[in-house]
């Protein structure tokens, strides 16, 4: 196949979660073209409605509660490779749905195994701009403090959508101690609410006071953490109590509790181990937290308010 300069490349030497892109922008809002390349667009009837990620060239990741007919699948198309939403540009390209796998252990909104995975009709060719991320084995530990990342092209608050072109959007965030976050969302429940539980196949990401976060159209998307040379995927845009509030971070399902069922469907996928620590393109690693500023109250991309635009 040919790369983004004309000239052939061998596809075994495309390993996952290693970006060609070398620069990154600290402290900006906008995602650079080729950032992250695994990012896809899961769209009903031309309306994006979830974030995903490629982790082979014929599967994609995303949540389950984006799928609640998951036979319908003409209905769905998957972009791939764009920045930009509108008018996605020469790099990007649609992939039709041939079949959606929704894990079997998830039992609706708010509750643990909600992840699905979506093969496309047909494989698609990697390029600098469509690239797999690395789904982690089950022995990576992505622990609290780590600085992690995440995408997509959710609404900047909680009743507004991200302006046209509509370009991807990147934050950083730490990841937050399970029992830590099970007690912030103890704090200030509404009277008569029962306190949600974070489960063991769940980790959360963000801060305690809010200002940043995932928002609704962010669903499904990855939250990805940097180790050794490449990106590998810790969690799946889940759900959250609003978006951006107090003592409300993001909640993601733990990809690696899932490292059987993934198997299962998918038996030849690579699963990465946290020491490999293969050369290739590296992009520039920063330990810096970044954010949006342009997105309302600061917020970025998710929410239990997780509204899909059908």
């Amino acid at each position: 196949m040919r790369d983004g300069n004309g000239t052939e490349e061998a596809e075994s030497t495309r390993a996952c979660g290693q970006p060609q892109m070398l620069n990154r922008m600290v402290g900006g809002q906008n995602a650079q073209e080729g950032e992250w390349p695994w990012q896809v667009s899961i769209q009903r009837n031309g309306t994006h409605f979830c974030g995903g990620s490629l982790i082979t060239d014929q599967w994609v990741m995303t949540a389950a509660h984006c799928f609640s007919n998951t036979s319908e699948t003409f209905l769905y198309k998957v972009l791939l490779g764009a920045r930009q939403l509108v008018n996605p540009g020469p790099h990007a390209m649609y992939a039709r749905v041939k079949r959606v796998e929704s894990n079997p252990q998830y039992q609706g909104m708010a509750s643990s195994a909600d992840v699905a995975l979506v093969q496309l009709e047909a494989p698609v060719t990697f390029t600098g701009h469509i690239l797999p991320v690395c789904i982690p084995s089950p022995e990576v530990k992505f622990e609290a403090g780590m600085n992690c990342w995440v995408t997509g092209w959710g609404s900047p608050s909680e009743q507004d959508n991200l302006p046209s072109p509509q370009i991807l959007q990147k934050l950083a965030v730490p990841i937050i101690d399970r029992q830590k976050c099970n007690i912030l969302y103890n704090k200030d429940s509404e009277h008569g609410v029962l306190p949600k539980t974070i489960q063991d196949d769940m980790l959360c990401a963000g801060y305690a006071e809010g200002k940043k976060d995932a928002c609704k159209g962010d669903s499904g998307g990855p939250l990805v953490c940097r180790i050794g040379d490449s990106w590998l995927q810790a969690g799946v845009i889940s759900w959250g109590e609003g978006c951006a509030r107090r003592n409300r971070p993001g909640v993601y399902i733990r990809v690696a509790s899932h490292h059987a069922w993934i198997h299962r469907i998918i038996p030849e996928l690579q699963f990465k181990s946290g020491s490999d620590r293969k050369r290739g393109p590296r992009g520039q690693e920063t330990s810096e937290l970044s954010f949006a500023p342009g997105l309302a109250a600061h917020t970025l991309l998710l929410g239990l308010t997780i509204l899909l635009t059908f």
